[in-house]
């Protein structure tokens, strides 16, 4: 997942605004007690997903895969002042952790946080989306695109996570595909031959697609 040296990794980070101190704390307890903590978004990707929430400043923003919940926070940062976050999981025994971050953040009002499969989900959604995160189980990256595209305004943002899946979408001679990365290498593909709408591929950890849907 790490494409950088560490050192250059490190400065990148050091000349990075700080995640908040309750970021940092759910980052350290996500190590310390959750399985996969790899799966956290960090410190460089949670300001990124920060800012572009700042810059779009989103009435509805949808989250798939909510994990622990520190993406969902860096997301809030941005929401409008009516706005509101819908994140989806499976993972219940994360729940009581994640609640927990998400009322001490002060945005607990505003996450409509529901547990669940998406792809059952996201067809009852009767909102139009500003922004969404896609982070969630890989086989399905182009199930979730293709349920929610139109839920999502013209000019309106998609972010899709892990689509580099660590340099295994350039794969190797005679090394076999894996299914995830099969999926990935089919939803990398199909989202940048969409004409609905512009993508940028940027490798910022473990790869972050980024796409606007075109009006």
């Amino acid at each position: 997942m790490e494409f950088l040296p560490k050192d250059i990794e490190t400065y990148t980070e050091a000349h990075t605004e700080a995640e908040s101190e309750l970021l940092r704390a759910l980052a350290r307890e996500t190590h310390a007690k959750v399985l996969r903590p790899r799966m956290l978004s960090g410190h460089l990707q949670g300001r990124f997903l920060a800012l572009l929430s700042r810059l779009l400043r989103p009435r509805r923003i949808l989250e798939i895969g909510t994990y622990t919940g520190y993406s969902a926070l860096c997301l809030c940062e941005g929401l409008a002042t009516d706005g509101t976050l819908t994140t989806l999981d499976v993972n219940e025994e994360l729940e009581s952790l994640t609640r927990r971050y998400f009322e001490q953040s002060g945005y607990a009002s505003r996450i409509d946080y529901r547990l669940g499969p998406a792809a059952a989900i996201i067809p009852q959604l009767d909102e139009t989306f500003d922004l969404v995160f896609i982070d969630a189980d890989k086989l399905n990256y182009l199930t979730y695109y293709q349920l929610l595209i139109d839920k999502v305004r013209p000019g309106g943002l998609i972010l899709a996570d892990n689509v580099l899946w660590s340099g295994k979408v350039v794969p190797v001679p005679g090394q076999r595909i894996d299914k995830d990365t099969q999926a990935l290498l089919d939803f990398n593909r199909t989202v940048h031959e969409d004409p609905r709408v512009s993508n940028l591929l940027l490798p910022i950890r473990d790869g972050l697609m980024i796409l606007q849907k075109n009006s």
